[in-house]
């Protein structure tokens, strides 16, 4: 079955300044969980789900994520000539070629938001519905956008989101769903989002995190809405606008998620990776890890 969401937009334009000074030279969606760059999770997700079209919103200072995403040819000969064929092999199938997959770069020059950067890739779209998938919210485990974009078949409404529930007291990190207490397997009706409320004024627990299955008119939203707080266009304000008309649902996901544009959050994934794998076990072990990580997976 050809899929109905045929573009997946990946915002990497932002600095990365939690992580300074190793965002300096390095695009935070380039560091590595162990091995694997967190750019390369976000795409073999969209890839998963059967995404056509990739559309990288960057930035000038940030030309290393394209050197990272295409082909290169010279470093691929290098490597044979040096002996080292299979590795030259897993960086091409790891790669996209310019001749047949379908990539494009452009840029988000200024820092006015996620949602305006949704918008940098407004010309480039294919017809319908599309992917937004944010790599800092690294989720492992059973693919969060195949999950969402099969189901988005079955969903009457237009946006739909990655939802996840949260402790009460940390409502204030996220847009929160207001949600209308119809629940379908793993789809939740919900009527609007609030962003980072506290507590006490938070309209559920259901947080919404970084994958999203929009309805093309949140393109015509973003372009005519007014900057909000320090002069950014935020992509929940333009979802809110949208819901009398093509209404919203919230996906509650399979996979773990690991909230990687935070220093704990990325130690978090490795842990958990290095857990699963038996190569780390003596590393664990040394520092008394395996067991507590064990248990936290």
């Amino acid at each position: 079955m050809i899929s109905p969401v045929r573009t997946a937009i990946f915002p990497v334009a932002g600095l990365g300044t939690r992580f300074l000074p190793a965002t300096k030279a390095t695009p935070k969606e380039l560091l590595p969980v162990i091995d694997t760059p967190l750019i390369q999770y976000a795409i073999d997700e969209a890839q998963e789900a059967g995404i056509e079209r990739m559309i990288f919103v960057s930035h000038p200072s940030k030309s290393a994520i394209e050197r990272h995403v295409m082909d290169d040819a010279k470093l691929r000969a290098d490597l044979k000539a040096r002996g080292k064929p299979q590795l030259a092999r897993d960086l091409q199938e790891a790669s996209f070629c310019p001749q047949t997959d379908d990539v494009v770069f452009t840029m988000q020059h200024d820092p006015l938001g996620l949602g305006h950067a949704v918008l940098c890739a407004r010309d480039f779209v294919l017809p319908g519905p599309v992917a937004v998938l944010l790599p800092d919210d690294l989720i492992l485990g059973q693919g969060c956008l195949a999950e969402m974009v099969a189901a988005y078949q079955e969903c009457a409404a237009g946006h739909m989101v990655a939802a996840m529930q949260v402790r009460p007291e940390d409502t204030r990190k996220y847009g929160i769903l207001s949600t209308t207490g119809r629940q379908a397997g793993q789809m939740i009706k919900a009527d609007g989002i609030v962003e980072k409320p506290s507590p006490d004024v938070a309209p559920s627990c259901e947080a919404v995190v970084g994958r999203y299955v929009l309805d093309a008119s949140i393109f015509d939203d973003l372009a005519n809405q007014d900057p909000g707080a320090g002069g950014e266009i935020q992509l929940t304000d333009a979802i809110s606008r949208g819901i009398d008309r093509v209404g919203l649902a919230g996906f509650r996901f399979s996979g773990h998620r690991y909230d990687c544009g935070s220093k704990a959050g990325m130690l978090r994934a490795i842990l958990h990776l290095a857990t699963h794998d038996p190569e780390y076990h003596d590393v664990l072990e040394e520092h008394g890890l395996r067991q507590s990580s064990a248990k936290a997976a």
